[in-house]
């Protein structure tokens, strides 16, 4: 799998954080975003996801990922996002940071996860068990 994109295709930790680590890096911190059974907007519990994504997406958090390696070059970055079909449980959204020591490793995972979210033209259809669906996102 590539690093730096969306995808959809299953999202692998491991080589997340393979392609973040090096010997010069003491701290790893990782993100994972999986799909969960319940979201404050549904009247039920949620069973799936359909993530949908604008044909720039992928160019767009390749761009976020190389601006955070810009603002914070000591730090190796990777980031995923998936779409289509997503069951409870599925990884939607896979991040890893690695640096010498763990603060600025944490700080640049989280901003870039928040970046990701707030920046990407990804959209959900979220499913409820009584078969019932919701657009999330759409704004």
């Amino acid at each position: 799998m590539r690093i730096n994109e969306v995808t959809g295709e299953p999202l692998d930790l491991p080589a997340h954080v393979a392609a973040v680590s090096t010997g010069s890096c003491g701290a790893v911190v990782t993100f994972i975003g999986q799909v969960r059974d319940h979201d404050p907007d549904a009247a039920g519990q949620v069973t799936g996801l359909d993530y949908s994504a604008h044909p720039d997406a992928g160019r767009i958090l390749a761009g976020i990922a190389d601006r955070f390696r810009t603002e914070f070059p000591q730090v190796n970055l990777a980031v995923s996002h998936r779409i289509g079909h997503l069951d409870v449980g599925d990884l939607a959204l896979v991040a890893a940071a690695a640096s010498a020591h763990r603060g600025v490793a944490f700080e640049a995972c989280e901003r870039l996860v928040e970046a990701v979210k707030a920046e990407v033209p990804i959209w959900k259809k979220q499913y409820e068990v009584d078969g019932s669906h919701a657009w999330v996102g759409l704004a």
